[in-house]
């Protein structure tokens, strides 16, 4: 039906204004009294409702009375007016109920938990707190891809299906057609009668077949779904999750170090140019000094740090840490905390870690001992980027993954890849709902999905 969006009757009022137009949306609160109704009308298209007077002499009461219903759906025709306190709102003149909402709606009361909006995920789009969250999210998606594009990146579509694990930790989900009730005699038997006639899991990442790609392409991006088997219940950990993993040939940890600053920059400052409602939004409701957080990350020089010295900082600290600091240790989220929050107080790229700690693909530095890859740590939540460059030596690329046990026909095509032409190259990997939980001060990835997969929850 032909209608105006709310978010163009405000953008455009100049336009609208003292003119009759037809708006669509949710009741989202009401008020009654005996001459004037007040509803509060949202489309999904601004953060802002639009105020709807009603004014019982010009509208009969069987078809105002429908109207006055948190969750109804409304098609209402009326003269979009100046106003003192709402700056515009409408002046209804006729009011059509598109669908009608029950008693038993659950979202009648303005505010509710963020526990209690998880159980109804169906419904909690309607609130405006994920109608921030959502918006925001579909900015940063945008902001991502015009970075890229704009940058001579050709965006990939890896498999979702595949029979490697990129990070080798064993937490992929099977791929099967076969009946839970199969039975053979081994498991090679079991997996030859599938689908596919192999094991098949679904991706943990786009980056080996994202490597193989760059390999002709020079520059390309994936961003898509990934998938992690891992039993964890933390506010940070979801089953399945959407990541940005660019891989540039020619580039070395420096360069990609460069621009995965810049990167991180853009998008920051895409959003908060372009979501204002929201990001004032969570700057008043959910974390305090959000505007100026994100304000020091745009404009601030990225600090640099080797993983040597990182730990050298942390012991020297005094700080009582849950965890104790150890070279060959992997750093957790209080340790990234203090050298973000307390040592640097802005964002630190920390570099060269020990290669017992890190994933198979990445250069073996000089020493022996540690790989060119790097971390990006933030405040107020720790590592945020995972970035190294990749072992181009076929003979060390090998041994690497020898080591780890890594049966090395499975990845026969990788390795070509170190075999015919070899360059440096480089990359990094990006969760999608870290970031938005970093733009947003939203403390739990489960508010950034629209559908949450945890362990337990589907």
């Amino acid at each position: 039906m032909k209608h105006t969006d709310i978010e163009v009757l405000f953008s455009q009022s100049e336009k609208f204004v003292n003119k009759s137009v037809i708006v669509c949306g949710w009741v989202r609160t009401w008020r009654d009294s005996k001459a004037i109704a007040f509803i509060e009308l949202n489309d999904g298209t601004s953060l802002n409702n639009l105020q709807l007077i009603i004014e019982k002499d010009k509208i009969s009461e069987s078809e105002s009375k429908p109207a006055l219903v948190v969750g109804a759906a409304l098609c209402v025709t009326g003269k979009f007016i100046p106003s003192e306190r709402n700056g515009f709102e409408l002046s209804v003149e006729s009011v059509t109920v598109l669908g009608s909402c029950p008693q038993d709606y659950p979202l009648q009361k303005k505010h509710h938990t963020l526990e209690f909006l998880r159980t109804i995920p169906h419904l909690r789009p309607r609130t405006k707190y994920f109608e921030a969250v959502f918006a925001v999210r579909s900015r940063i998606s945008f902001a991502i891809h015009k970075y890229f594009q704009s940058h001579n990146y050709k965006y990939m579509h890896t498999p979702i299906i595949t029979g490697s694990d990129c990070e080798g930790a064993g937490e992929m989900f099977r791929v099967t057609t076969q009946n839970w009730d199969a039975k053979y005699a081994k498991e090679q038997e079991y997996y030859a009668e599938d689908f596919f006639g192999a094991k098949a899991g679904l991706t943990v990442s786009g980056q080996l077949e994202g490597e193989i790609a760059a390999m002709g392409l020079g520059k390309i991006y994936t961003f898509g779904p990934t998938f992690r088997a891992e039993h964890s219940n933390t506010t940070r950990h979801a089953a399945e999750f959407w990541q940005i993993e660019p891989e540039v040939c020619f580039a070395d940890l420096h360069d990609i170090i460069e621009i995965a600053e810049d990167f991180i920059k853009t998008i920051i400052k895409d959003v908060t140019d372009n979501c204002p409602q929201e990001i004032t939004y969570f700057d008043e409701r959910i974390e305090k000094g959000l505007k100026q957080k994100l304000d020091n990350v745009i404009n601030s020089d990225f600090a640099k740090i080797t993983y040597t010295e990182a730990v050298s900082v942390l012991k020297s600290s005094g700080k009582d840490f849950k965890f104790p600091v150890e070279w060959g240790c992997d750093l957790q989220t209080e340790h990234e905390r203090y050298l973000t929050e307390e040592y640097y107080k802005k964002p630190v790229f920390v570099t060269d870690y020990p290669a017992d700690i890190k994933a198979f693909y990445m250069k073996l530095n000089s020493d022996g001992k540690t790989v060119a890859a790097t971390d990006l740590l933030v405040p107020g939540i720790g590592e945020i980027i995972g970035c190294s460059e990749r072992e181009a030596d076929l003979e060390k690329l090998k041994s690497a993954m020898s080591k780890r046990n890594m049966p090395l026909e499975a990845y026969m095509e990788y390795l070509d890849t170190r075999k015919y032409g070899s360059v440096p190259h480089s990359g990094f990997g990006l969760g999608l709902e870290r970031i938005i939980m970093y733009i947003t001060g939203v403390q739990n990835i489960r508010d950034t999905l629209l559908y949450p997969r945890t362990v337990g929850s589907l």
